[in-house]
C-alpha cells in the first residue's frame, strides 16, 4: 500500500535522500534507484507516494513517485521550487533572553539528520536512524526538546 510524504533532501550526485512520511514517525532513506521519474525533478519539499519496506540497512522508501509529476510529454518543463521554510526559521529572538529554544522531536531529528549528512556523509541510513534515535532518547530524558 502505497504511503505519502516530502522529500526533506536528495543529492542527485550520492543519489539517496530522505523522505518524511505524512503520518509521521521516522524518515526514511530513500535511493535514486527505486525513484520512478526522471531523478533530476525530485528535490527537497515536494510530495511523494511511495511503499515503504525493509531494507538490507532498516526501512527505506521504495517505488517512489512525485504526487505530482508532470505528464510523460512535458519532463523537460521545470516548475518553480517550492519553498520550504523550517518552523523554526520563524522564531524571533528577544533581547536578553538567555534561554535556548527547545525543539519538537521532529526539529530535532530534521537538524540531527542535516548535521550528520554534512558531518559524515559516508554513514549509512541505518547508522544515522541508530544515532538519531540515541540522541533523541538522551534529548527526552533531559527535556531538551519538546515531547
Amino acid at each position: 500500500m502505497a504511503s505519502t510524504g516530502h522529500i526533506l533532501r536528495f543529492d542527485e550526485v550520492r543519489g539517496y535522500g530522505f523522505i518524511a512520511p505524512d503520518e509521521g514517525g521516522e524518515d526514511l532513506f530513500m535511493h535514486a534507484n527505486d525513484l520512478l521519474g526522471e531523478k533530476h525533478l525530485f528535490r527537497a519539499g515536494l510530495a511523494v507516494s511511495f511503499d515503504a519496506e525493509q531494507g538490507e540497512r532498516g526501512m527505506k522508501a521504495s517505488r517512489v513517485r512525485l504526487v505530482d509529476a508532470p505528464p510523460r510529454e512535458g519532463i523537460g518543463v521545470q516548475r518553480p521550487p517550492v519553498a520550504v521554510i523550517p518552523p523554526w526559521a520563524t522564531r524571533e529572538e528577544t533581547p536578553g533572553d538567555n534561554l535556548c529554544d527547545v525543539l519538537s522531536s521532529a526539529e530535532f531529528q530534521h537538524e540531527l539528520t542535516e548535521t550528520l549528512l554534512t558531518a559524515a556523509p559516508t554513514l549509512t541510513g541505518t547508522q544515522i536512524l541508530a544515532i538519531r534515535k540515541a540522541l533523541v532518547d538522551l534529548s527526552r530524558q533531559h527535556n531538551w526538546i519538546e515531547g
